[in-house]
C-alpha cells in the first residue's frame, strides 16, 4: 500500500473511531435524573440542599417520553423520504446509465447511499443526544458544562462520520474503477475518462441533498410556523408549551431539516468540489498532472487533512476555550472553528509540496502551476470561509448592532421591522460576495478553474468542525424544548436556552458556509462542464448563451416561490388542525394529538417536494438537449448570480428576524406588542431561512452537476456553434460574427 493511500484511508479510519469514541461517551450518560448528586443515597444534608421527589420523577419520565417522541416521529419522515428517494435512485440512475454509462450510474447510486447514511447517521445521534443534553443542563452542579460537552459530542459523530464516509467511499471507488479495467488505455489509466464517471458520485450526493433539504425545510417550518400562529399568536402559549398539538413536530422538523438536510447538503458540496477537481486535472493530459496518482489524488488528501486537524482542535480546543459559565459557550463554539481554521493551513502545504510537481500545466492558456499556486486558492477559500462565518454572525446574532435595530423597530409595528429587517439581509451580501469575488479571481488567475475547485475544497476542509457545531443548534434547540415540555424549571431554562441562543449563531454560521461553498463548487463545476463539453469560452454577446443567462437568474426566484408556497400550505393545515384540537385541550384537559400534527407535516413536505426536484434537476438537460450548450453554460451562470446573493439575503434576513424575538423575550418583554410584532416578524423568516435559502445553493450545485454529467450528451446534441441541433449553422459567406450564429 503506497504512501498516498494510507494519507487517505488512515484519517478515514480515524475519522470512525472518533465518532465511535463520541458516541460512546454520549451512551454512557446515566439517565437516572441524578439521583445521588441530589441526595437519595447521600447524607441527610445534602437531601436537604437536592431533595429528589415525585415532581423530579415525573420530569424524568416526560424527558424520556418526549424525546421518544420526537425520534419516533424523525424515524417516521426519514423512512417515508427515503422510500421516495430510492425509488428516484433507481429511475434516475436507469436514465443516467442509458444517456451517459454503467459506470457514471454506479458512481451515481454510490453517492446518493452514502448521502442518505450520511444524513441518517447525523439524525440518529441527534434524537439520542437531545434528552441526554437537557439530562446534564438539569444537573445539581456544572449544568452549563455537562450540557454543552454532551451536545458537542453529538455533533461531532455527525462531523466526523459524515466526512469519514463520503471520503472513504469515494476513494474505495476510485479504486474500483481502476481495478476493473474499464478504464485503462495503452499508456495506463485514462483519467479523463475515468473522472468524468465519478462525476456521478456528486450527482448522486447532490440530488440527495436537495430532497433532503428541501423535504426537510418544508416540514420543519411547516411545523414551526403552524406552531408560531396557532400557540403563541392565537393562545399566548409558550414556544415549546406541550399543549400546542404541533411543538413535538417542531421538534422533529429541526432534525430532520437541519440535521439530515444539512448533513446531505454539505457531503454533496465535499463529493462535487471533489470531482470538479478530479475532472478538470483528468483533462489536463501528459503536460499536466493526468498521470501522475499523487498528485491526482491531492483533491481526496485535502479532505483526509481536514480530518486530522479536527482531530488535534477537539483534542486542544479545552485548553483555549474551556466552558464553565454560560458566557463561555458562544466563545467555546466559535473557537472551534478558529482553531481548526489555524490546524489546517499548515497541513495544506505540507500536502501540496509532497505530492505536486514543482511544476505543471494544468490547462492550456494557464501558466505553469506549482505547489504554493496551488495552496493559494485553498488558503483563500478557508479564510474567506470563516470571513463570511463571521460576517454571517455580525447580521444575524442579537450580540450586535443589526439585530437590535430590528427589534426597537419592532416597538413600532410588525410592518417597520420587516422593512429593516430585509434591508439587513440585503447589506448582509456585501461582504460574502466581496469575498467569494476575490478568492475566484486569485484562485482563477493562479490554477484556473482547477483553482477554483481547490479553493471550494478550501472552504470545507474543516467540515468535520462546520458540522459539528452545526448539528449541535439543533440539538440544543430541542434540549431546550424537552426541558420546558418536562417542566424543569427557569434554571434549567435558562442554561439551555444560553445553549440554544448559541446555537442559532453557529447554525447561521454553518448556512454560510454552506452558500459560500456553494458559489465556488457551482463554479468549478461549471469549469468542469466547458472541459467535458468541449466549450473553449462562453460569450454573453452570443444570443443563446445571453437567453440561458436570463432563465438562469429567473431560476432562484421560481424555486423560491414553489418552496414558500410549500410551507405556506403546510402551515395552514398545521393550523387548521392545531385550532381544532385547542378547545379541547385548553377547555376539556384533554392530551394533545401529537401523531395528527406530525403526519400532517410528514405528508405536505413529500408531496411539495416533488415540484422543486423536477425544475432543478430538468432545467439544464432541457436547457442542454434542446437548445444547445451554450444555453446551458449562460444558464447555469445566470443561477449561479442570481442564487448565490438571493440565498445570503434570505437566511440572513431570516435568522436576524429570529434573532430579534429572542433577544426581545431575553429583555423581559415576552408577550408584550413588542415581542407579538417579533413573533410575526420571525415567523415571514422561518420559510426564507431554514427552507427556501438554504435550498438555493443546492439549486446552483445541482443544476451544475448535472450538466457536468450530462456534458458529453449535451455536446453531441448541439450544433457546431454550441446552438440547438435543429438549427442549421450559417455558411461561412453569410456568417458576420460567430457571436450572431444562432
Amino acid at each position: 500500500m503506497d504512501l498516498v493511500t494510507v494519507a487517505i484511508v488512515a484519517p478515514s479510519v480515524v475519522g470512525l473511531i472518533w465518532s465511535a469514541k463520541e458516541y460512546k461517551a454520549i451512551s454512557a450518560v446515566d439517565m437516572d435524573g441524578h439521583e445521588k448528586a441530589r441526595g437519595v443515597l447521600a447524607g441527610l444534608e445534602q437531601k436537604l440542599l437536592h431533595p429528589f421527589g415525585d415532581s423530579d420523577r415525573k420530569s424524568l419520565e416526560d424527558i424520556k417520553y418526549i424525546g421518544k417522541l420526537i425520534s419516533d416521529g424523525a424515524n417516521t419522515f426519514l423512512m417515508q423520504e427515503y422510500k421516495a428517494m430510492l425509488v428516484f435512485i433507481v429511475f434516475f440512475g436507469a436514465f443516467v446509465a442509458g444517456f451517459v454509462g454503467p459506470t457514471s450510474s454506479v458512481a451515481f447510486v454510490v453517492g446518493a447511499i452514502t448521502s442518505i447514511l450520511a444524513g441518517w447517521i447525523g439524525m440518529k445521534i441527534a434524537v439520542f443526544t437531545n434528552t441526554r443534553t437537557t439530562h446534564e443542563c438539569w444537573a445539581p452542579e456544572n449544568g452549563v458544562t455537562r450540557g454543552y460537552a454532551v451536545a458537542i459530542r453529538g455533533g461531532c459523530v455527525m462531523g466526523f462520520s459524515l466526512v469519514s464516509l463520503g471520503l472513504l467511499n469515494l476513494f474505495i471507488l476510485i479504486k474500483l474503477f481502476i481495478m476493473s479495467g474499464a478504464f485503462a488505455d495503452g499508456a495506463g489509466i485514462d483519467w479523463k475518462v475515468l473522472t468524468e464517471a465519478l462525476a456521478g458520485y456528486g450527482l448522486g450526493g447532490s440530488s440527495i441533498a436537495l430532497f433532503g433539504r428541501v423535504g426537510g425545510g418544508i416540514y420543519t417550518k411547516a411545523a414551526d410556523v403552524g406552531a408560531d400562529l396557532s400557540g403563541k399568536i392565537d393562545q399566548g402559549l409558550d414556544e415549546d408549551d406541550k399543549r400546542n398539538p404541533a411543538c413535538i413536530a417542531d421538534n422533529v422538523g429541526d432534525n430532520v431539516g437541519d440535521i439530515a438536510g444539512m448533513g446531505a447538503d454539505l457531503f454533496g458540496s465535499f463529493a462535487e468540489s471533489t470531482c470538479a477537481c478530479l475532472v478538470i486535472a483528468g483533462a489536463s493530459g501528459s503536460s499536466g498532472i493526468a498521470n501522475d496518482w499523487s498528485a491526482m489524488m491531492f483533491p481526496l488528501l485535502i479532505s483526509a487533512g481536514g480530518i486530522v486537524a479536527g482531530v488535534v482542535t477537539m483534542i486542544i480546543v479545552d485548553v483555549f476555550y474551556k466552558v464553565v459559565v454560560i458566557a463561555d459557550v458562544e466563545k467555546g463554539l466559535k473557537g472551534i472553528l478558529n482553531i481548526s481554521t489555524v490546524v489546517v493551513t499548515p497541513i495544506i502545504w505540507l500536502l501540496a509540496t509532497w505530492v505536486l510537481p514543482p511544476s505543471f500545466i494544468i490547462a492550456p492558456g494557464i501558466p505553469a502551476v506549482s505547489p504554493l499556486h496551488a495552496c493559494a486558492p485553498i488558503w483563500m477559500g478557508l479564510w474567506s470561509g470563516l470571513l463570511i462565518g463571521y460576517t454571517t454572525e455580525y447580521y444575524t446574532s442579537h450580540s450586535y448592532t443589526p439585530v437590535r435595530e430590528i427589534a426597537s423597530t419592532q416597538a413600532v409595528s410588525a410592518a417597520t421591522g420587516i422593512i429593516y429587517g430585509l434591508a439587513v439581509g440585503y447589506l448582509s451580501c456585501i461582504i460574502p460576495i466581496f469575498a467569494l469575488a476575490s478568492t475566484i479571481l486569485v484562485a482563477h488567475s493562479l490554477c484556473g478553474m482547477y483553482g477554483c475547485a481547490l479553493a471550494a475544497l478550501g472552504m470545507l476542509s474543516t467540515m468535520t468542525m462546520g458540522l459539528t457545531i452545526d448539528a449541535y443548534g439543533p440539538i440544543s434547540d430541542n434540549a431546550g424544548g424537552i426541558a420546558e415540555m418536562s417542566e424543569l424549571g427557569e434554571d434549567i431554562r435558562k442554561i439551555t436556552d444560553a445553549l440554544d441562543a448559541a446555537g442559532n449563531t453557529t447554525a447561521a454560521i454553518g448556512k454560510g458556509f454552506a452558500i459560500g461553498s456553494a458559489a465556488l463548487v457551482s463554479l468549478a463545476l461549471f469549469g468542469a462542464f466547458t472541459v467535458r463539453a468541449e466549450i473553449d469560452r462562453v460569450e454573453v454577446l452570443n444570443p443563446w448563451t445571453f437567453t440561458g443567462l436570463l432563465m438562469g437568474a429567473m431560476l432562484p426566484y421560481w424555486f423560491s416561490a414553489m418552496t414558500m408556497k410549500s410551507v405556506g400550505h403546510a402551515a395552514d393545515a398545521m393550523v387548521q388542525e392545531c385550532k381544532e384540537q385547542f378547545p379541547k385541550i385548553m377547555k376539556e384537559g384533554k392530551d394533545p394529538d401529537y401523531a395528527k400534527c406530525i403526519g400532517i407535516a410528514t405528508d405536505a413536505s413529500l408531496r411539495e417536494m416533488i415540484m422543486p426536484g423536477v425544475l432543478v434537476m430538468g432545467s439544464p438537460l432541457i436547457a442542454g438537449f434542446c437548445f444547445g450548450k451554450n444555453c446551458t453554460a449562460g444558464l447555469l451562470s445566470g443561477a449561479l448570480v442570481s442564487g448565490v446573493q438571493m440565498a445570503i439575503s434570505m437566511s440572513n434576513t431570516g435568522g436576524a428576524w429570529d434573532n430579534a424575538k429572542k433577544y426581545i423575550e431575553a429583555s423581559g418583554a415576552k408577550g408584550s406588542e413588542q415581542h407579538k410584532n417579533a413573533v410575526t416578524g420571525d415567523t415571514v423568516g422561518d420559510p426564507l431561512k431554514d427552507t427556501s435559502g438554504p435550498a438555493l445553493n443546492i439549486l446552483v450545485k445541482l443544476s451544475a452537476i448535472i450538466s457536468l454529467v450530462f456534458g458529453g450528451v449535451i455536446a453531441q446534441t448541439s450544433n457546431e456553434v454550441g446552438g440547438p441541433y435543429w438549427l442549421a449553422v450559417p455558411t461561412a459567406a453569410t456568417t458576420t460574427t460567430t457571436t450572431t450564429a444562432w
